[in-house]
């Protein structure tokens, strides 16, 4: 069950989070436990706009004297939290229908080195395969050759097509191409790979920019969904990783990945405050299931460690 995962995987933030408040609160003293607080929420990566949000909010809970115990503060935490992330929750993430027109939906993955593209790519492909749509794969990271290798693995375990050039040849190209093969062959997705980059290095974000609009050349509303893959164990990184991905291409949707190997996961939270952006999935787990849609309240509870079915 993905909140009984996400709980365990969260269990140090949560300790970390609510962990001997209730001493502080007992002794009334409320300054000192709302600056605990918020110091607890910046190590989670919470971020300090909505740590300074959530604090506030709470503070003014307090004052209007909406619960008196721990528990009713903690529970208003939660509530606020997935408040934050709720606009960022979509209906159902990236998956596609077909298209009317029969052309290909397109999706094309972009973040730096090791945030886990080609493998959020392979489970998209899989699990889209299981429910009866055509798959295509661009195997768009041409300066890695296992990128390459690994893509072809993922279309042989889920029997999608795999469009690929050797290593070193232009990501544009390989994109062209594949919306070529996937347009021809009627394709209902195109699952684009890109070679990761430093989100600093100007002149690999004009590459991926080129390689979008070689997308575009056979569709113009392509691609349909830029989707940036981060890290989860990034921390405040990945925010800045965030802004400017989409600054140079326009990013419609977030898959955090690898939420399994981190203690932290309020980078999310930080996400949702400052950038607004979809998040779609939620990496929990090396199996294609792991890949799972978002649900804000499930990550809320998750995050401090809340089993309320209620919610």
């Amino acid at each position: 069950m993905l909140f009984g995962r996400l709980k365990q995987r969260f269990a140090k933030t949560s300790t970390r989070l609510t962990g001997e408040l209730a001493a502080l609160f007992r002794r009334g003293d409320g300054a000192r436990f709302y600056d605990e607080l918020e110091l607890r929420l910046l190590a989670a990566d919470v971020g300090t706009t909505a740590s300074l949000a959530l604090i506030d909010k709470l503070k003014g809970h307090a004052k209007r004297g909406a619960g008196d115990g721990l528990d009713a503060l903690l529970a208003r935490l939660r509530d606020e939290i997935a408040a934050i992330l709720k606009p960022c929750e979509t209906a159902n993430g990236a998956m596609p229908a077909p298209r009317p027109d029969g052309a290909p939906f397109v999706i094309m993955a972009v973040g730096v080195n090791g945030a886990g593209k080609t493998t959020t790519l392979g489970k998209l492909g899989h699990q889209y395969k299981s429910q009866g749509l055509s798959v295509t794969f661009a195997a768009g990271d041409t300066f890695r050759a296992a990128a390459i290798e690994q893509l072809q693995a993922w279309g042989r375990r889920c029997g999608a097509a795999v469009v690929a050039q050797h290593p070193g040849a232009d990501a544009a190209a390989v994109l062209f191409d594949a919306m070529a093969s996937a347009r021809a062959k009627s394709a209902d997705v195109l699952l684009a790979d890109t070679a990761g980059r430093l989100h600093t290095d100007r002149n690999l974000m004009r590459e991926l920019q080129k390689a979008k609009r070689a997308v575009a050349r056979h569709d113009n509303t392509a691609p349909h969904e830029m989707l940036l893959v981060v890290d989860g164990g990034a921390g405040q990184n990945a925010l800045a990783q965030a802004k400017a991905f989409h600054d140079a291409l326009g990013v419609t949707g977030i898959a955090v990945t690898k939420l399994d190997g981190t203690a932290k996961g309020g980078v999310l939270v930080a996400m949702a405050a400052e950038l607004a952006l979809p998040i779609r999935f939620i990496g929990v787990g090396e199996a294609p299931a792991d890949l799972r849609l978002f649900r804000a309240h499930e990550y809320a509870d998750a995050l401090l460690g809340i089993d309320d079915n209620a919610s």
